[in-house]
């Protein structure tokens, strides 16, 4: 049995298969998904999981360089705004490396999703939890 924090096995198997710059999408209950992106559907009820706990586990797993979030997150949910941050500064500070964090209008981060390999899911209910996360390399 896998001994890591991630035990889904889809989502386990499309982080094992990013390479550099590719995408990961963590979206909301509500995010519309391209037909052509790989759909892992996590969502059991409202908030479970939730989009912050989802994202914990996958940085336990994946190297991540870049982050891209839709700049209406701060103004509509400004108390995930700031948790994501102090997430990402956390994360940072663990693994001694630099990660970007852009934002874009939430119409583009839609359209964005459409190049990433895949798009998870989540039960989340807060306006604006999503997320891409762009890999980046262990050396």
């Amino acid at each position: 049995m896998k001994k890591g924090m991630l035990l889904n096995s889809e989502l386990s198997y499309i982080i094992s298969k990013m390479g550099h710059t590719d995408g990961l999408t963590i979206g909301d209950a509500g995010l519309p998904i391209p037909d052509h992106v790989k759909r892992i559907d996590l969502a059991l009820k409202k908030n479970v999981p939730s989009f912050l706990d989802t994202l914990v586990v996958v940085l336990s797993e994946l190297r991540v360089e870049e982050v891209i979030i839709a700049k209406e997150m701060k103004a509509k949910s400004p108390k995930l705004y700031h948790q994501l941050l102090a997430m990402i500064e956390n994360q940072e500070n663990r693994e001694g490396i630099t990660i970007e964090i852009k934002e874009v209008a939430h119409e583009d981060f839609k359209a964005m999703t459409a190049e990433t390999k895949a798009v998870v899911r989540t039960g989340e209910e807060t306006p604006y939890a999503n997320i891409i996360l762009k890999s980046g390399v262990v050396f």
